[in-house]
């Protein structure tokens, strides 16, 4: 008798705590930031700064900023071996984050054109869509003001494993990117969104590495392929 009461009372205790993990809130979307912490990103940036007193970048080089997947590009020269390229991105960057450092990370290039991929961490901190594309027209206005005629270049997002739930979203902004870049002189959009896809239009696990969200090197490869043909020769 003993033995039922204790069972029973222990199954009560825990019913709760299993009804709770199967209605756990789901991780995305999350609730919109209050603000945005620029000062996190500051060590980044000043580690670009020290770099180029040590060896300055050319002027006039083509220019890649955004987030991890600008990062992990390490393979940028020998992909374009007849352009002249540097990276600046740093990974978690959001858009905002490209213009508010503009200043240090863009303009003293002087670059011929500007390629960015972000966005996506945007989305998955729980800004909205139309945040987010805010934020990429108010990039360009930014830059178009020191920087009128450079060429900005848009690489899309693309779905990965580890954020299949916002997939719907990273093609709305898509979309909305796109069409405004239809619209404005210099800028283009580049279309990588099923990059990652294999023909039944599932993500492709093999092209990542571990995490499921960062490319490998074959998806880098596709990567590579795909923004090749706007990439202007500066050598």
């Amino acid at each position: 008798m003993f033995r039922r009461l204790l069972s029973s009372l222990v199954a009560f205790v825990f019913l709760p705590l299993s009804l709770g993990a199967q209605t756990a809130a789901p991780t995305w979307p999350k609730p919109k930031p209050a603000s945005n912490d620029f000062s996190k990103w500051e060590k980044a940036v000043s580690a670009f700064e020290a770099a180029d007193k040590i060896n300055p970048p050319p002027q006039g080089a083509v220019l890649f900023v955004g987030s991890s997947t600008i990062v992990r590009w390490k393979s940028l020269a020998v992909d374009f071996p007849s352009t002249a390229v540097v990276n600046r991105g740093f990974g978690g960057n959001q858009i905002k984050d490209c213009t508010h450092y503009a200043e240090r990370m863009i303009f003293p290039y002087a670059p011929s054109a500007i390629f960015l991929r972000a966005g996506g961490n945007d989305l998955n901190a729980g800004w909205p869509v139309e945040q987010v594309f805010a934020d990429f027209k108010a990039f360009v206005v930014n830059v178009r003001g020191k920087l009128p005629n450079v060429p900005i270049f848009f690489i899309s997002l693309s779905p990965s494993i580890k954020r299949l739930e916002q997939v719907a979203a990273g093609n709305q902004l898509n979309d909305l990117v796109a069409a405004y870049c239809k619209t404005e002189r210099g800028l283009t959009y580049i279309d990588t969104r099923t990059l990652t896809l294999d023909t039944a239009g599932k993500v492709r696990s093999e092209i990542f590495v571990a995490d499921l969200l960062h490319l490998n090197d074959e998806g880098y490869k596709l990567l590579v392929a795909a923004v090749r043909p706007f990439v202007p020769k500066t050598k």
